[in-house]
């Protein structure tokens, strides 16, 4: 039993211990947040974009794509 324990603690450390490449992409500002709802704002805000042409380099996580979609008329975005 003990034995069995140790290979699941070590199969739980390799899975955690490997590094995960993700993809990245650019997300550019394109147009302004003027006039637009406080939900669109505060996406904008979370993606780090605050002025027209500003730019950040992010992890294509799912939450990340989320966001982008919700905000897709008001950005670019590219693939790193």
């Amino acid at each position: 039993m003990h034995t069995q324990l140790l290979v699941i603690e070590e199969l739980q450390l390799t899975k955690y211990s490997t590094v995960r490449v993700m993809a990245k992409i650019k997300i550019t500002q394109v147009r302004s947040i003027i006039r637009r709802p406080e939900r669109q704002k505060r996406t904008m805000q979370a993606l780090g974009l605050r002025k027209i042409n500003a730019s950040v380099e992010v992890e294509a996580t799912d939450q990340i794509l989320g966001m982008v979609n919700k905000v897709k008329h008001l950005v670019k975005t590219e693939n790193i």
